[in-house]
């Protein structure tokens, strides 16, 4: 846990740009620009409605200096009668406010959602690697939900209530001059005070939202794990740890709450000390006889009517940071570029480099015909029988240190069309980071992986993914029915590619859950057993019939009786396919045509098992070590 917590305060150290509350929030224009018209009809009514407010203490002055002062009762209904009209009004417009800014929101929210989601299916798989899932899942609930507030509220009323201001005022010094005068005397330490308050009340903003963010993932890897955190009875030490970062939570929430309410305290107390001058002096004009009573009592409540939007101001300007916050938050997601947008970046890089030779071709395989094949729409292709190459292929990971070797250097490897390449190597040889690489998950330092003479540079990824599937030695599964857990290996795939699919990766276990293939699986498939999870993504590995086929230790959680079945429904497979497959047991290369050793991240031999087994002593004592453990477990 402790490392976790590390991990997480990484992002916290890194120093940001000072940035300006209105520079962020003007990145929002794009998804309010549709809805303009709407929301610039919602301020307008807001507008009128706030002013219509001003009105009334017109009402009262004509009220107390005619009817009032005359003692005419029928001129008392009357004002009565306008000032609840002019009530009913207000109340009416600001209701027409909302209802006109409700489904704009709703729209704004939808779309700002929707593509952030569709952002992150485009990231690599190492900005994932980075990222903290808690994060990801903040900025997408969290923030756009105070983006939502602001739209709604803050971003509509500073406007109003700045239009409020500027009439009521121009109200105030049309009635007395002098009076108006003492009232604008408080305009300049608020200024002062609220250019403070914004700067500090920033920093604090995105403290807090970080922070839950962090607390977002503690509480998702707790529930994931929560098998882990029981059966190593941990639940204490994990609840200890959880209430710290709470703590530290709460802390940060009390010194932004403690911001918020000094900045409103002051802003409350200023107005009304003037306000309380401003009394007293016309108090004393309207003994003088210079101020009619009414004409007070109109200043006055005209001056109270002016509270609320002066005294907001600290309230509206700190959810205004917030969603300043929200926003840079919001676009530091987006803004990263997404897998193919980092792909022409290397691309232009490359530009000034001398391109590549590509490699010889031996006789045989120039003067092999093309084979015909079918892509999983059904549409029929043709491509050269070159199969997959790697070419002086490097690669080393974005975080890693500068004087650090790369994972994988000077990789050559040929896989034949229709040919299955077992890659064996010990722990932390690089073999699950190659395999990566053929689908694009991550792209290569240096070098090319060709398909059937193809860079997979030049293919659209959807094609690319089209013609290549992966089952990983982790399987992940969905919450969804375990047929579309497997069918979401072949777009259009049908019910008999899907019967054919489980059978060959023996996961016949489907027909017997309580719906069949429509059963819920439950989230990541925790309702299934570890073999049966890895059958089912083997199952969607071979459901559309690909082109290549990439397979990392696909058998690892099965027993012994299961991996036989398996392997031999697999070779039908294999005989009709070109494949990739990291094994770790003898039964498993035996599946192989030939086998590759990776040592060190590079290709250390190439061969047939046999001959491997005769020429090279790290490959024997790999599958001597393997033997071995095999027979002590079946003992």
């Amino acid at each position: 846990m402790a490392a976790t917590n590390e991990r997480l305060r990484e992002p916290e150290k890194e120093p940001r740009i000072k940035r300006s509350a209105t520079r962020s929030l003007s990145r929002l224009w794009p998804y309010v620009r549709p809805v303009r018209a709407r929301f610039l009809m919602a301020a307008g009514v807001a507008a009128v409605a706030s002013c219509m407010g001003l009105v009334i203490p017109l009402v009262l002055k004509w009220l107390v200096d005619g009817p009032v002062a005359d003692r005419e009762p029928g001129g008392v209904w009357l004002g009565g009668a306008l000032l609840l009209g002019l009530g009913i009004a207000e109340a009416g417009l600001f209701g027409v406010r909302r209802w006109l800014v409700a489904r704009p929101l709703a729209f704004v929210e939808a779309s700002m959602r929707a593509d952030l989601y569709r952002h992150l299916q485009r990231l690599p798989v190492s900005f994932h690697d980075r990222w903290a899932s808690g994060q990801l899942l903040s900025r997408a609930t969290t923030d756009l939900m105070l983006l939502r507030m602001f739209l709604a509220f803050p971003l509509t009323f500073l406007v109003v209530n700045g239009v409020t201001v500027l009439v009521g005022f121009a109200i105030l010094l049309a009635q007395q001059w002098t009076l108006g005068l003492v009232l604008l005397l408080p305009a300049i330490p608020l200024i002062v005070l609220c250019s403070v308050f914004e700067t500090r009340y920033a920093v604090v903003a995105r403290t807090v939202q970080d922070q839950t963010g962090d607390l977002t993932t503690v509480v998702e890897e707790g529930v994931l794990g929560i098998r882990i955190v029981k059966g190593f009875g941990r639940h204490r030490s994990q609840a200890r740890a959880f209430r710290a970062l709470t703590g530290r939570v709460r802390s940060t929430e009390l010194h932004k709450a403690g911001l918020l309410a000094t900045i409103w305290a002051l802003i409350m107390t200023l107005p009304e000390l003037a306000i309380g001058a401003a009394l007293v002096l016309g108090t004393v004009q309207v003994a003088d006889g210079d101020l009619s009573a009414g004409t007070l009592v109109a200043f006055l409540s005209t001056a109270l009517t002016l509270r609320w939007p002066v005294e907001s101001l600290g309230f509206l300007l700190a959810m205004s940071q917030d969603a300043a916050t929200a926003t840079d938050r919001f676009f530091e997601v987006m803004d990263e570029p997404t897998a193919e947008q980092s792909t022409a970046d290397q691309s232009t890089a490359d530009q000034s480099t001398a391109e590549r030779p590509t490699a010889e071709v031996s006789t045989a395989e120039r003067s092999a015909a093309p084979q015909r094949s079918t892509s999983r729409n059904g549409t029929p292709r043709t491509a050269p029988q070159d199969g997959l190459r790697f070419e002086g292929l490097e690669f080393r990971y974005a975080d890693a240190p500068p004087d650090a070797p790369p994972v994988l250097a000077g990789i050559d490897l040929h896989i034949r069309s229709g040919e299955t390449m077992a890659l064996v190597g010990a722990t932390g040889s690089g073999k699950t980071t190659l395999t990566a690489l053929v689908p694009r998950l991550h792209e290569p330092t240096r070098g090319r992986i060709t398909l059937d003479g193809r860079d997979i540079t030049t293919l659209p990824r959807d094609e690319l993914r089209e013609l290549v599937a992966v089952a990983f030695e982790e399987p992940t599964l969905f919450s969804a029915t375990a047929g579309e857990n497997v069918l979401m290996g072949a777009a259009g795939a049908a019910e008999a590619d899907l019967v054919r699919a489980l059978q060959v990766a023996q996961a016949d276990f489907v027909h017997a859950l309580p719906q069949g293939a429509d059963t819920q699986v439950g989230e990541q498939g925790l309702s299934l057993s570890g073999g049966q999870r890895q059958r089912l993504a083997l199952a969607r590995a071979v459901v559309g019939q690909p082109r290549f086929l990439v397979l990392d230790d696909p058998l690892s959680a099965l027993d012994v009786h299961t991996e036989a079945l398996v392997e031999a429904a697999l070779r039908q497979v294999l005989a009709t396919t070109t494949a990739l497959v990291v094994a770790h047991r003898p039964s498993t290369v035996l599946l192989a045509d030939r086998v590759a050793l990776l040592s060190g991240g590079r290709i250390a031999a190439v061969g047939t098992h046999h001959q491997l087994l005769g020429d090279s002593a790290e490959y024997r004592s790999l599958m001597s070590g393997i033997e071995r453990i095999e027979r002590e477990e079946a003992r």
